[in-house]
């Protein structure tokens, strides 16, 4: 069990490491922007919504990296008096019947509206009409990966309790 929660935490973690990065790329249109406004009075029709769009890539990506990491909100105050059998069995309810669930949701909402974007070739409504179907199927990345982690979650509070035993 731990050798599938290592592989999901490390797809995760590369993940993680390989989008991290667009946070430049969206500095750079910014700058670019910024200075064809400054320097030549006109700002390029497409800079905000390509902006828009790669920060939300960055962002939803990136959400199950922050869940390798822990990052993400927990009840620690409550979790910290809590023996290490105690914890465990906090993670293993918490992530197995209410994070997947619910991630499971956002999948088939999210699945249902990624495929339609895609079916009409959804575009944006400026000036240079950008794809936007791209970037909603990148919602169903971003639940596919956050249901590995919480997998990875429930293995290791598990393996914890099983320890403990």
């Amino acid at each position: 069990m731990n050798t599938i929660a290592d592989i999901i935490d490390w797809l995760n973690d590369w993940f993680g490491r390989i989008v991290a990065p667009l946070i430049a790329v969206i500095a750079l249109i910014v700058i670019y922007d910024v200075a064809m406004r400054f320097f030549f009075g006109r700002p390029s029709d497409w800079a905000f919504d390509v902006t828009k769009q790669v920060y939300g890539v960055h962002f939803m990506l990136l959400a199950a990296y922050g869940l390798f990491r822990r990052a993400h909100v927990e009840v620690d105050v409550l979790k910290q008096m809590l023996s290490r059998k105690g914890q465990a069995i906090l993670d293993l309810l918490g992530y197995a019947f209410f994070f997947a669930p619910f991630i499971w949701v956002y999948l088939d909402y999210s699945w249902a509206y990624a495929a339609r974007s895609w079916r009409q070739g959804e575009t944006t409504y400026g000036m240079v009409a950008l794809p936007v179907y791209p970037v909603k199927a990148v919602l169903v990345i971003t639940g596919v990966l956050l249901l590995l982690q919480a997998v990875a979650l429930v293995l290791r509070a598990i393996n914890t309790l099983r320890e403990e035993a």
